[in-house]
């Protein structure tokens, strides 16, 4: 969605009039008093003034206010927006990833543990969000809470793992792990979740890793 805001950016800027049409190659972003800028250089000849030319100058650098607003909203779509596509993970495959992040023993808790929390928050799906009548967001494979964790659009949230809730999103999960061991650190451990208490503590989770190859 990004790659496509670029491109109607750069082809509507291109395909201007402000633009020059004898310079060839890759589109170019110009600014709005480019071809005016010229124009005032042409028809002034020898008689243009020093003013004259401090004025073209400045609308040289005037930008289009389109464009502004353009990279205005790709720049804020990039915070937001995941950076690539989801991915729902199959038990072994989500298994080996965690023990890879040395998620295995981490505080206590077996990497069946961390298998059995991500089946019960979120199914194993990377992109799962859940939004809450406060405004809140819980994300990703451990369903995150944007209350304290992470950063949305809710103003003067705590943001304990510094950074945005749309990094949560990430199939490389990389970001996701060091935030759940930040919240794993906390007194509660894993009890942080409700699903873990209420589906995972206290019972026999081998399943969860049985005939996973490691």
């Amino acid at each position: 969605m990004i790659s496509a805001l670029w491109g109607a950016l750069l082809i509507r800027v291109h395909s201007s009039p402000v633009s020059s049409p004898s310079v060839s190659g890759p589109p170019r972003l110009v600014s709005c008093g480019s071809s005016q800028s010229s124009a005032l250089s042409q028809s002034g000849g020898s008689t243009s003034t020093t003013g004259t030319e401090a004025r073209s100058r400045a609308l040289g650098r005037r930008w289009c206010p389109a464009v502004i607003m353009l990279l205005a909203l790709v720049s804020l779509l990039s915070c937001l927006l995941p950076s690539s596509e989801a991915k729902v993970y199959s038990r072994c495959e989500l298994a080996r990833v965690l023990q890879d992040f040395g998620l295995d023993g981490y505080r206590g808790y077996s990497l069946a543990d961390w298998v059995c929390l991500a089946y019960f928050t979120s199914g194993f799906n990377t992109a799962a969000v859940d939004h809450e009548a406060d405004g809140s967001t819980n994300n990703g494979i451990f369903q995150i809470s944007s209350r304290r964790w992470c950063r949305n659009l809710t103003p003067n949230a705590p943001n304990m793992c510094g950074m945005y809730c749309s990094d949560l999103l990430n199939p490389n999960l990389k970001d996701t792990v060091i935030c759940a061991m930040k919240i794993t650190q906390e007194p509660q451990g894993l009890g942080y979740w409700e699903a873990w208490r209420h589906h995972c503590q206290g019972k026999d989770l081998t399943d969860w890793v049985d005939g996973c190859d490691f």
